[in-house]
């Protein structure tokens, strides 16, 4: 069983690549939630648990994180591309 960490701030459109962005600008969104992220991680089809004690290694503000479950068949980059994409729906 592998699981996938994805921090609040990999899709936070307020952030450069250096700080911690792993998704392009156009897929990226405005401070997003854990609570928004693990909706839009059960959209793409994977389970999803929210930590929300966590801290980001590159930020101080504690936002949590979610475990993605079983996400085995898809490599990272494709998780968060849809992840984000899903997001941007959700708020849209």
């Amino acid at each position: 069983m592998v699981e996938n960490v994805i921090w609040p701030a990999y899709l936070d459109a307020g952030l450069s690549r250096a700080e911690g962005r792993r998704v392009s600008k156009e897929l990226a969104v405005e401070d997003p939630t854990v609570d928004e992220i693990a909706q839009a991680v059960q959209q793409v089809g994977y389970d999803a648990v929210v930590e929300r004690g966590k801290t980001y290694p590159r930020e101080y503000e504690p936002r949590g994180r979610v475990l993605v479950k079983d996400a085995d068949d898809a490599s990272k980059s494709d998780l968060l591309g849809a992840t984000a994409a899903y997001l941007g729906a959700l708020r849209g």
